[in-house]
């Protein structure tokens, strides 16, 4: 059965506590019951949310000139920084999403302090807020987006965080509270120590929570682990206008001048919004899914250009591309791919110099009272599948065609870029690129 495009994302970090020993008695910090107090009520309101080109300040005075927009605006260049990295390490596909990174770094900046804490609001940024702003504010704002992105029934995107515990370990109840109310997290006691049921009760787990689309996630665990972070994300989204698989064929891809393969290549007849870039020389066509969401496809004029492409990226540039489009009814074949990547971004994060997490020197004071506490990794797993269905077939456009025309072709038979991003608050849910649609 054909499931439209369907992706699923499950991140993982791992925390390694280097020095044993933790204090018995654990109680909440008074700043905390403050910032509980002084947030627990903050919301959008419901005419902002629905006049989606209207930004409207959050009305807390430490976010008096952050708005989701430029959030999620700053985060997007985030994952194009990150997606950067991870394309400098190869030439294969890729696949990611920046929002399930800055889920759990933002998970992170309840539990960091000081120079930690910096690095994470930098890496990630944001560092155009003030050191003097509340340290909840950011998880507040990305509470605010999720709640409103996963509200909406057409987008199907669902999106949860877990954590597995040592059984014997505590956290301080105020991050347990805190990480509860920004991102409903479920913590789960397990016993590291006797590592292979641990593996087998947490790959359950996440198999179950994820729908059965994550079997078997870990093959190893470490019986030093002493907390498990998964955030996961579930999109499964539904074009507008879907493809007639009868009219999928078998065509060449072109992955270089040496060499192509043959690939199911999909086809329809379409108005589609789409621009061309002069100065970058490629085509960018805009296709729309159910919910107030679409797909960008960047497609080079030339084999291997892409790479000179993904130095340019940013939310500036796509904002251009957006604008520059035009709607025209063409003839458009993108072959149906499925991608599953899995990256350990450890060395990835600290090149945007989030570094002091993962050392002796991280201040995690916030999560623990254990003395020295760092992160060991973080893992990102994706996958991604396009096909033709998407949704029920709408209201078809055909008849709006000039009689006698020939439209024009957009084939994307060469590696091409992929992002897809939620419309109204322009967020963006992951990026990739296909270099070769028949390899995972």
């Amino acid at each position: 059965m054909k499931k439209g495009i369907y992706l699923l994302l499950l991140s993982e970090i791992y925390v390694e506590f280097i020095k044993a020993g933790i204090k018995p008695n654990i109680s909440k910090e008074e700043e905390d019951n403050n910032f509980l107090e002084k947030n627990k009520n903050v919301s959008i309101s419901e005419e902002w949310y629905h006049q989606k080109n209207i930004s409207k300040p959050f009305e807390d005075q430490g976010l008096e000139d952050f708005t989701l927009y430029n959030f999620t605006e700053k985060t997007a260049n985030f994952g194009f920084n990150l997606y950067r990295k991870i394309a400098m390490t190869h030439d294969n596909n890729v696949i990611i999403s920046p929002l399930s990174v800055s889920a759990l770094m933002t998970v992170y900046m309840l539990a960091a302090k000081g120079e930690t804490y910096r690095q994470i609001v930098k890496g990630l940024n944001l560092h155009a807020l003030k050191d003097s702003v509340d340290r909840h504010h950011l998880p507040a704002l990305f509470k605010q987006l999720i709640d409103n992105i996963t509200m909406n029934q057409e987008l199907l995107l669902m999106q949860g965080t877990v954590s597995y515990i040592q059984k014997d370990f505590r956290l301080k109840e105020s991050f347990l509270n805190l990480s509860k109310q920004y991102f409903d997290m479920e913590f789960l006691r397990v016993d590291f120590e006797n590592f292979t049921q641990a593996k087998l009760l947490i790959n359950q787990n996440i198999y179950k929570r994820t729908k059965g689309k994550i079997p078997d996630l870990f093959e190893e665990l470490d019986r030093h682990n002493k907390l498990l972070l998964v955030d996961y994300t579930i999109f499964k989204g539904k074009w507008v206008y879907p493809f007639n698989s009868k009219f999928t064929e078998m065509e060449t891809f072109h992955i270089n001048k040496y060499r192509s393969v043959q690939v199911p290549m999909m086809f329809k007849s379409d108005k589609i919004n789409s621009t061309f870039d002069e100065n970058l020389r490629c085509t960018v066509i805009k296709i729309p899914y159910r919910g107030n969401a679409y797909m960008l496809i960047v497609i080079p004029e030339k084999e291997g250009d892409y790479i000179s492409l993904e130095d340019h990226l940013s939310t500036e540039l796509v904002e251009s591309w957006l604008g520059n489009m035009k709607i025209r009814k063409v003839d458009i074949s993108v072959p149906k791919f499925k991608l599953q990547q899995k990256y350990k971004m450890k060395k990835l994060l600290h090149a945007l110099g989030i570094k002091n997490l993962f050392t002796r020197t991280a201040d995690l004071s916030h999560l623990t009272d254990q003395e020295y506490a760092a992160v060991s990794q973080v893992v990102q797993k994706a996958v991604i599948e396009v096909d033709e269905e998407g949704t029920e077939a709408a209201a078809a456009s055909g008849s709006e065609m000039i009689a006698f025309t020939v439209p024009p072709v957009i084939k994307v038979d060469r590696p091409f870029l992929f992002m897809i991003f939620e419309e109204t608050f322009k967020t963006l849910l992951f990026i990739g690129r296909v270099v070769d649609p028949t390899k995972m």
